[in-house]
């Protein structure tokens, strides 16, 4: 090595320490920030479904015994032929259809707030439902099943320099994303229906959603949410869909109805 280049690197040290700063001086570090102080993106406001497919299966209640598009078992197939919507009623089930497992592919409006720093509200006008989804925090131990369960949520990590693989088996890769999708897994739900003519999901079902926001170059917002039904009793293999929905300039057009079991 050239002594005038150990020369020049020796001279050059005091220039980085000081660069660097005096030890112990930056300060006590920061708390990491909350859910709601971190989101990359903003989901609150009021949006509507805009329907472009499935319309037999979502606009209307299709006819007893339609199970296409549904990898439905045998078990499930049986059940599905026996859904009774005046028995529902009188046994004050009426809102089977409007659980966590289908609710999302109903045609209707959402609201989103955040009820708090670390729990996300989506409030549904279709069955007047209300869906909470929880930060941090997997469901406790006593939670009991109910409609819409307990929602266990975190926003998607943007992927590093590859792709990212995730938990859905039948997409090999979700990528380009940025962390702009909310993940979120619901668990301890009560039986439902995927459909409003009775096709099944049990209480043993995972329900596991991806909500990805776009704004458009005209300032349209949208979300799509691709939800993933897992059901180790009425299901030989997940059921995969996408449901589409555009932001509204305020709640005007929100009005909540009650369930309907037909």
């Amino acid at each position: 090595m050239k002594p005038a280049f150990v020369a020049m690197m020796i001279a050059a040290l005091p220039l980085l320490g000081s660069a660097q700063g005096p030890p112990g001086r930056g300060g006590p570090p920061q708390p990491p920030r909350s859910p709601r102080e971190g989101a990359p993106v903003d989901l609150t406001g009021y949006w509507v479904s805009v329907v472009t497919e499935d319309w037999r299966w979502r606009m209307v209640t299709p006819l007893k015994g339609d199970f296409a598009g549904v990898p439905i078992n045998p078990m499930g197939r049986q059940l599905g032929e026996m859904w009774d919507p005046a028995k529902d009623e009188s046994a004050g089930q009426q809102c089977k259809a409007y659980g966590a497992g289908g609710i999302m592919r109903l045609p209707g409006r959402v609201h989103i707030t955040w009820q708090d720093d670390r729990t996300l509200k989506l409030e549904l006008d279709s069955g007047t439902q209300t869906r909470l989804f929880h930060f941090g925090s997997d469901a406790p131990a006593n939670t009991q099943p109910s409609w819409q369960g307990y929602s266990a949520a975190n926003w998607e990590r943007p992927p590093r320099g590859e792709e990212q693989q995730n938990a859905i088996p039948v997409f090999a890769t979700r990528t380009g994303l940025r962390g702009k999708s909310l993940e979120v897994t619901t668990t301890k739900l009560r039986a439902g229906y995927l459909r409003k003519n009775g096709v099944p999901y049990s209480d043993k079902t995972e329900v596991a959603e991806y909500f990805d926001y776009r704004k458009h170059p005209n300032g349209d917002e949208w979300f799509t949410v691709t939800t993933v039904v897992r059901d180790p009793v009425y299901l030989y293999n997940p059921y995969v869909t996408s449901s589409d929905f555009k932001k509204e300039p305020d709640g005007s057009k929100f009005r909540p109805t009650p369930c309907e079991a037909k």
